[in-house]
């Protein structure tokens, strides 16, 4: 068989809102999330006898403890020992601890390629319930299209039609604690999530107009949490807004990257061209977002 590759995009939250906290530490969540149609990493799987990984790309080196990847091909072991697996091999390009899903969209797009390899035997295998337990991220980094999730995030409804946005997205490649999202999360204080939550209602946005004013009116709660953990977001969101055409600033998942919608393709690039130029450690990206 022929090489498989798949492509961890980055994941963004449009919007995060906190419920409350649940029994386990882990906190009730609302987020609607979107992913970058041609930013990412890329995970290449070579089928074969032999098992094994090699990382490389502009942050592979950033990398720390052991990597999702590993647990999700000791889950697939578990799960289904006639699994093909092979050489992977994951270009790293993405920024790590970034709050754009890296490790979970990698691990994600190793599942896929997987699957993909292996016809017959995946059908027995519950590939939602491998994910859930890797993360809470790693659901909709699997179905890798725009969602809204809840519960810890393992929760994963559909959002079809969503409108694509031209954005700007950048990390300050500041240095950021290794405990960086619990901090965001306990800084927030949140009362007890109730005992029973319900689904979320998946909104229906049919124009850019519409799907802004969705934004704008749930934010991020864990804003003041992450800036308050890496000072520097609070830089790169003025930096953004300062863009002209710029029409909404916001910030994926605890931070501490930063994303900027803007009215066109031209001027998202125009504003990717003048950050890099102003802050030349930042990571800047122009993408589009959505469907």
């Amino acid at each position: 068989m022929s090489a498989i590759t798949e492509l961890a995009r980055a994941k963004i939250n449009l919007t995060l809102k906190v419920r409350g906290r649940r029994p386990d530490g882990y906190h009730e969540i609302e987020s609607l999330i979107a992913f970058a149609a041609d930013l990412g990493d890329s995970v290449r799987l070579t089928p074969g006898p032999t098992t094994s990984l090699h990382v490389c790309g502009p942050f592979a080196a950033a990398i720390t403890g052991k990597n999702l990847i590993e647990s999700a091909l000791a889950r697939l072991a578990d799960a289904e020992p006639r699994l093909v697996v092979g050489g992977l091999a994951l270009d790293k390009r993405l920024p790590v601890a970034a709050g754009i899903g890296g490790g979970s969209a990698d691990a994600a797009a190793v599942l896929r390629a997987v699957r993909r390899a292996n016809p017959k035997p995946a059908e027995r295998v519950d590939w939602a319930a491998i994910a859930a337990a890797l993360g809470a991220d790693v659901p909709v980094c699997l179905e890798s299209r725009p969602a809204l999730v809840w519960g810890k995030g393992e929760k994963v409804t559909a959002v079809p039609n969503l409108p694509r946005l031209r954005a700007v997205l950048v990390n300050p490649l500041a240095d950021v604690p290794a405990d960086k999202t619990a901090r965001v999360f306990a800084k927030l204080n949140a009362p007890p999530a109730a005992p029973e939550q319900t689904a979320p209602s998946a909104p229906t946005l049919t124009d850019t107009a519409a799907l802004l004013a969705y934004m704008s009116a749930r934010g991020n709660d864990l804003m003041a949490a992450a800036i308050a953990a890496v000072p520097q977001i609070a830089s790169v969101r003025s930096g953004l807004a300062a863009c002209p055409g710029c029409q909404f600033v916001g910030l994926s998942g605890a931070g501490p990257t930063c994303f900027a919608i803007f009215e066109t393709a031209a001027a998202a690039s125009a504003a990717e061209d003048r950050l890099r130029a102003a802050h030349p450690r930042w990571w800047v990206a122009a993408t589009a977002l959505g469907g």
